[in-house]
Order: structure tokens, then C-alpha cells, then sequence
């Protein structure tokens, strides 16, 4: 986002913003809540959680190079901090602060799957165009927002900010603390149903986007999506004049003509905007090519270079836990390792198989799914689970194995050739995966956050081979 040795804050920005007071003078280069990841000369705001208190921590930041403190209690001698009313408060207020004084062009993204993967993509390509600030990871949360905006350098082009909710009411005024030009919406399925009643539901939440829309901004929206014209709608209501469709209709304005695998990733034919161009994206999947049409229109609304950035995305790789592929050197010969363990629902797991589907075997090697609880599903997360032996049967998996109380139902459900096994938790599952994964297999790893599925992923990369500790070799898949 910006090298260590630009000025972010100085204090008497920082005390301006905040309305608190500091007894030094003191300039920071990063924005930190976290002593575990903070940075030399980063701003150490000491944030209230449900079990801890972060002004128990300054003092350790500041051991590791904190430039100073944001605190609202006395902590030991008060230099090199900055006294507030309330820290979480304060670093909202510096969240504004650092949107009033910027200049870039900001895009917002939500949606039920593909934000993360859309937002990182975005940072990708825009990168190649001007300095441009993103979140990082999934910091997309009533916390996570106002920390990314706190942390945008003032002289970006471009400002990315993904913005997420799992109850009605939460993107709303995330939305107006961001103040996007640009809002995409990549699609809307039934996650998080456990709190929403209806999928329609999901889709007015998702819409909250709209709120903080500047004057003349614009909105992108897939129009492949079932909810597209509830979501146009909304965003007329708040007179949003730009809207701007992508996907595989004939209406879209941002509209896919061809799709044809290609070493790994897919050769792209599309019409965006009225120009026809062929593009590569470096990653396969029907789902990535859908929110890679939802990037390239994205940075039309935003006044890039679309030709640029279709050609950039030949280069972009997926995230981690979102679909990477790794190869892993192990028995004398490659596993294929498909990691989508980040996060899944019901449409992202069907992607995913899919995903593990198109990718072939070497000689005499099977793919494999290793599943992980789907969570926040509500009272038919029973069906929902079992629902994905169809499409693991019909797309041709040999093994399935799983974890979690929730993927027992799917288990039970499958023909007992194609049961890998089962285990109580992705720990008790990992040296089963170990045992049965060969050279020549396609493994892909996938579940909720909650179901831990990462640590199968680094189980399996833990097999590597490589010669004289060389790091695990990321590649596209076959």
C-alpha cells in the first residue's frame, strides 16, 4: 500500500481528526490494532474486544516500534500516546479523516462470494495504473473498514475497500464512512441465510452499498444474477444514474462471448462496453471468469485503462484460500493442491468442485475433495450439506472426505465407493488426507472459516520434497 518511509499520520493530524490530545510530537507510516502484526512505526490504537483491552498492550507496542498510542485510560507515562474519549471511536474518526483529505477515485465491493478474490484482482490491475491502497484480506467489518481507510495514503489514485455483513444494517454505514465512486455488487446467494429470512432479504442488505454512493457514481451489478433488478432498483432509488452490468446475458453491457481452457486458466473472448477484445485470466473457473468481466467493468466506471487491465489479469493469481494451486513434491511425484480453504457456501462449494473437476489427474491419479462444514446456513443446513453429492457424482469425484458435524449428512449421502472418511474436525481428518494422497491426485481442500480446513492445506503442503527448504512452487493447474 505505501513504502515505510511515508508519513501517515503526524500528530497533530491524528489529534485533529480524533479530538484527543498528545504531549509529543510524532509521525506514523501505518495504522495498526494488532501487536502481533504491527509494524515499526506504525499507530498502535489500543481497540476494546469482547476479552481484552488494547491499552493493555501499549506498552508492548511500542517496545516493537510503535510510533505511538492511540489510548482512552491512563497507561503508565503518557508520551507517545494520543488520550481519546473512545479508541474505537477515534479510529473511525480517523477513517473519515483519511477519505475527506484523499483524492483517489474509491470502489467499494460486496457480495455473497467472489468479493475478496474481485477486491484483490482490482488491487491488481489498478496497481499497474497509479498507486492504489486496498483492504487487506477480509478486513471488511465494522472494525476492518475504518482500519483500511485509516491506513489509505493521501496521494493514491485509486482506494479499494471490500465491505461485508452477515446481519441487515452493517453495510450501510460502512458504505457512508467509505463514500464510494464505484460500488460492485458480485453476486447474491443464500449466505448468512441463518440471519435472513429470505434470499431477497440477502440482496437488500447487500444494496446498503448504495447508501454512501458519491454524487455521479456508479454501480456495477451482475446481471447473470436472479436478484439483478431488485438491486438496480435499489440503486435508482438512491439515484444512482450509472449502472453498469456484466456476465454472460445478452443485455450485459460488460458481456462474456467465449470461454476456452487454456493451461490452466481460460482464454477470455468478451464485448466490454461495445469493444471486443480476447484476454487471458491466469486462473480457472466459471465463477472467476463471471467476476473478472465484473473487475473490467469496475475499472471502466472508475476511468482506467480496460485493455490494460484485461492484460494484466493474465498475470493475477488467485488469493490464498481462494482457489490457489499448489504443487506439492511428495512420494516421488506431484500432488495437485487445490486450496480453497478460506470460506465456502453452498454456490462456492459447487464452484469449487467444478474448479477440481476441469483439472485432470496425471496418469492413474484421482481428484479428491476434502470438505469442511458449511456454517451460518440456518435450519436447512442438513439438506444443504447432503445437496453436494449430485454435483460431485455428476462432475465425476473419486473421493470425498469430510469434516465436521454438518458434513456428515453429506457423507451419509454418498454412494460408500466415493467415501474418502470422515472426522469430527479438520485435525482428526488431516492424516487420513495424508495417508490416501499420491502422486498424480487432484486434492481440493474447502470449507467455512470456522472449520479450520487451512490446516489440512498445510498438512498437505507439508509433504514437499523440495530440495534445500525452497518454498512450495504456487502454479495454475493443468
Amino acid at each position: 500500500m505505501m513504502s515505510a518511509n511515508q508519513i501517515l499520520w503526524t500528530s497533530k493530524e491524528a489529534a485533529l481528526a480524533s479530538g484527543g490530545v498528545s504531549i509529543n510530537d510524532w509521525s506514523a507510516t501505518g495504522v495498526s490494532i494488532d501487536t502481533r502484526t504491527l509494524m515499526q512505526g506504525d499507530l498502535f490504537v489500543a481497540l476494546h474486544g469482547p476479552n481484552f483491552d488494547g491499552n493493555d498492550f501499549v506498552a508492548d507496542a511500542l517496545a516493537k516500534g510503535a510510533a505511538a498510542a492511540i489510548v482512552d485510560r491512563t497507561v503508565s507515562d503518557e508520551a507517545f500516546k494520543l488520550k481519546v474519549d473512545d479508541t474505537m471511536m477515534a479510529l473511525r474518526a480517523l477513517a473519515r479523516a483519511s477519505r475527506e483529505r484523499s483524492l483517489a477515485t474509491i470502489i467499494a465491493v460486496t457480495g455473497s462470494v467472489g468479493k475478496t478474490g474481485s477486491k484483490e484482482a482490482l488491487k491488481f490491475v489498478l496497481s499497474h495504473q497509479g498507486k492504489t491502497s486496498a483492504s487487506e484480506g477480509s478486513l471488511n467489518n465494522h472494525w476492518g473498514v475504518p482500519l483500511s481507510l485509516s491506513r489509505m495514503h493521501r496521494d493514491s489514485a485509486y482506494g479499494i475497500f471490500e465491505l461485508g455483513m452477515n446481519h441487515p444494517g452493517e453495510i450501510n454505514p460502512l458504505s457512508r464512512m467509505v463514500r464510494p465512486h464505484v460500488a460492485l455488487i458480485t453476486t447474491v446467494e443464500a449466505v448468512h441465510s441463518e440471519f435472513f429470512e429470505t434470499d431477497e432479504a440477502i440482496a437488500d442488505a447487500k444494496a446498503e452499498i448504495f447508501a454512501g454512493l458519491e454524487p455521479g457514481g456508479a454501480a456495477v451489478l451482475n446481471r447473470d444474477n436472479r436478484h439483478f433488478h431488485r438491486l438496480a432498483s435499489a440503486a435508482q432509488a438512491k439515484n444512482v444514474k450509472r449502472i453498469i452490468s456484466f456476465g454472460t446475458w445478452d443485455e450485459a453491457d460488460f458481456r462474456l462471448l467465449n470461454a476456452i481452457p487454456e493451461k490452466g486458466g481460460t482464454v477470455i473472448q468478451a464485448d466490454l462496453g461495445g469493444s471486443q477484445i480476447t484476454f487471458r485470466l491466469a486462473i480457472p473457473g466459471e465463477h472467476w471468469i463471471v467476476n473478472s468481466l465484473g473487475v473490467l467493468a469496475v475499472v471502466a466506471a472508475a476511468g482506467g485503462n480496460v485493455a490494460e487491465a484485461a492484460e494484466a489479469l493474465g498475470e493475477f493469481q488467485a488469493p490464498k484460500g481462494r482457489g490457489q494451486f499448489h504443487l506439492v513434491h511428495a512420494r516421488g511425484g506431484d500432488i495437485t493442491l487445490i486450496d480453497e480453504s478460506y470460506n465456502a457456501s453452498p454456490v462456492s462449494m459447487r464452484a469449487a468442485i467444478g474448479i477440481l473437476a476441469q483439472t485432470k489427474p496425471e496418469s492413474g491419479g484421482r481428484r479428491i475433495a476434502v470438505l469442511g462444514d458449511m456454517l451460518e446456513l440456518g435450519g436447512n443446513a442438513s439438506e444443504l450439506h447432503a445437496g453436494l453429492a449430485d454435483v460431485l457424482v455428476s462432475e465425476g469425484i473419486d473421493l470425498v472426505y469430510t469434516a465436521g458435524r454438518k458434513m456428515l449428512h453429506l457423507t451419509e449421502a454418498l454412494v460408500p465407493a466415493m467415501r474418502g472418511g470422515h472426522a469430527i474436525n479438520s485435525q482428526l481428518l488431516a492424516p487420513m488426507v495424508l495417508e490416501t494422497a499420491a502422486p498424480g491426485d487432484v486434492v481440493m481442500v474447502k470449507g467455512s472459516a470456522g472449520s479450520k480446513m487451512g490446516f489440512i492445506v498445510d498438512s498437505l503442503l507439508g509433504l514437499d520434497e523440495n530440495e534445500n527448504g525452497s518454498p512450495k512452487r504456487v502454479v495454475n493447474g493443468d
